[in-house]
C-alpha cells in the first residue's frame, strides 16, 4: 500500500469532500437532493450533528473519504465513502472503513448502519468482509439505495 494518512475533517477539506463524492455518484447514479444538502455543508450536516468525516491523504492529496453520521440511537451511519478511481484496489477503502469502526467503537456506539446499491459489488464485498450484514429495508432519502446493512459493535 502506498504511504497514506487518515485525517479528520477540517473546513479546508470541504471542497475535496464534495469532489470525491460527486465523482463516484455521477459515475454510477445521479446526484440527489440529499447528496447536495450534505455535500454543500459537511460541517453543518455531519460534524455539527455529532458526526465525523475522514480523509485518506496520499502525498498531501485527499484521494478518499468517508463520513459517520450520528444516529438518534447512538449509532452511526456510514456514508459518502469514496476513493479516487486511480487509487482503488490498494486497500484504501478498507483503511477508511477501519477508521470508521475504530472511531465508532471509541465513542461507544453499538452499531454502524449503511445504505448502498446492489450494483456496487466491490463496496458490498468490503462491507461484508468487515462484518456488515444485510438488514430489512427502511425508509430512505436515496432513490439509489436498495441494500441496507448493519454492523453490530
Amino acid at each position: 500500500m502506498e504511504p497514506m494518512e487518515i485525517v479528520d475533517f477540517h473546513p479546508a477539506l470541504a471542497p475535496a469532500f464534495r469532489s470525491l463524492n460527486e465523482a463516484w455518484i455521477t459515475r454510477y447514479f445521479a446526484l440527489e437532493p440529499k447528496d447536495a444538502e450534505v455535500l454543500d455543508d459537511p460541517q453543518g450536516k455531519i460534524i455539527d450533528g455529532g458526526g465525523h468525516v475522514f480523509f485518506l491523504v496520499v502525498e498531501e492529496t485527499p484521494v478518499g473519504c468517508c463520513a459517520l453520521l450520528a444516529m438518534p440511537d447512538g449509532g452511526f451511519e456510514v456514508a459518502k465513502m469514496a476513493v479516487v478511481e486511480g487509487h482503488k484496489g490498494k486497500g484504501f477503502g478498507r483503511a477508511l472503513m477501519e477508521a470508521c469502526v475504530a472511531r465508532a467503537q471509541a465513542l461507544g456506539a453499538r452499531r454502524l448502519y449503511l445504505e448502498t446499491n446492489s450494483s456496487l459489488a466491490p463496496a458490498l464485498s468490503l462491507y461484508r468482509s468487515v462484518g456488515f450484514r444485510d438488514v430489512p429495508p427502511r425508509p430512505t432519502d436515496y432513490a439509489r439505495a436498495d441494500v441496507f446493512m448493519e454492523l453490530r459493535l
